[in-house]
């Protein structure tokens, strides 16, 4: 296992480095921020001095090994336009987008497993039929549209719960949080249902796929005929089994999660990292811009170099597939 661990680590550090290649020219090509951030009042002199005190007065190579060197010491630069270490900021934010996306996962994972399980057992029930209705009804409405839905029904129409905002935080721990306070969870449960909604649809899905699936095999027919009971029958040979599957969706979502919670960030005018992005990208802030992308880069490469692992552990049939790889 250290010998993959070490493997995957190295190819992990070529990805992120094409990578940061590819987003910084990326970058580049969207435009010039100096038509965004300086005055068209400006004289030349000024405009001058403003382009070579964001440093694009170099060639776009050097910019770039400027900024890698930079950033394997662990300075990302400065943002053009709060005049702060990127660092600094995304460490603000990056609290709030993580208090949001664990309580979506959490919601989805808790209701789409045992509800996709069921639905897989009893595939023909009325409840199985109503749960699959559920999970095609959340993939066809759009994010932004079931934001706005459930701030209409529960923030408008019904005002049971606040909107906008994340509301009072507390430190317990040496962490600062708004999951500390009551008033932070009235403020993030509305946003996290609504990024929790298309996630759900999607895991109830392939739960119910990898189930009805796994009830077909002859291990678990063979169980059932042994006199095996239902419930271990589920928890040891379906479910388990079916974790397979699900692990690689879930370590996916998961990421989406942490990272692309962009679209109910800003509905919901929470202070995290996807509002972050979308202020940067108008006003063209290029460091704050590459450094989410590349943390967004090595957060799914971190994952998916997880699930590998998490493949070993569960499924011996990839232990012994690296053992002999490895003899």
């Amino acid at each position: 296992m250290l010998n993959f661990a070490l493997k995957r680590l190295g190819q992990s550090l070529i990805v992120v480095l094409v990578l940061s290649i590819v987003l910084f020219v990326g970058v580049w090509m969207i435009g010039n921020p100096v038509d965004v951030l300086i005055s068209s009042e400006a004289s030349p002199a000024e405009r001058l001095a403003a382009i070579r005190s964001l440093g694009l007065d170099k060639p776009l190579w050097q910019q770039y090994l400027i900024f890698l060197g930079n950033a394997m010491q662990g300075d990302w630069g400065t943002s053009f336009v709060y005049h702060e270490p990127v660092t600094d900021i995304l460490l603000q934010r990056l609290p709030a987008s993580i208090e949001l996306a664990m309580v979506a996962f959490v919601i989805a994972m808790a209701i789409s497993i045992p509800a996709g399980l069921y639905a897989g057992l009893k595939p023909n029930s009325l409840g199985a039929k109503s749960i699959m209705g559920f999970s095609l009804i959340g993939v066809s409405i759009p994010t932004f549209w079931q934001g706005m839905l459930l701030i209409i029904a529960f923030g408008l129409t019904i005002p049971l719960v606040p909107v906008g905002d994340r509301g009072d935080v507390a430190t317990r721990f040496g962490i600062t949080s708004s999951l500390w306070t009551l008033d932070g969870w009235w403020h993030v449960i509305l946003p996290a249902i609504s990024l929790a909604l298309l996630k759900m649809s999607l895991l109830i899905r392939v739960t119910r796929a990898a189930t009805m699936e796994l009830t077909r095999v002859d291990f678990v027919k063979y169980a059932y005929a042994k006199g095996v009971p239902t419930r271990k029958v589920v928890w040891r040979h379906i479910f388990r089994n079916a974790l397979i599957p699900l692990i690689t969706v879930v370590g996916i979502e998961l990421g989406n999660l942490l990272a692309y919670g962009v679209i109910t960030e800003t509905v919901f005018s929470w202070p995290g990292l996807g509002k972050l992005l979308i202020n940067s990208i108008r006003v063209l802030d290029r460091p704050m811009i590459v450094a989410q992308l590349t943390y967004t880069a090595l957060l799914f490469i971190f994952i998916n170099f997880m699930v590998d692992i998490l493949y070993m552990v569960i499924d011996p049939r990839v232990r012994s597939a690296m053992g002999r790889r490895a003899v």
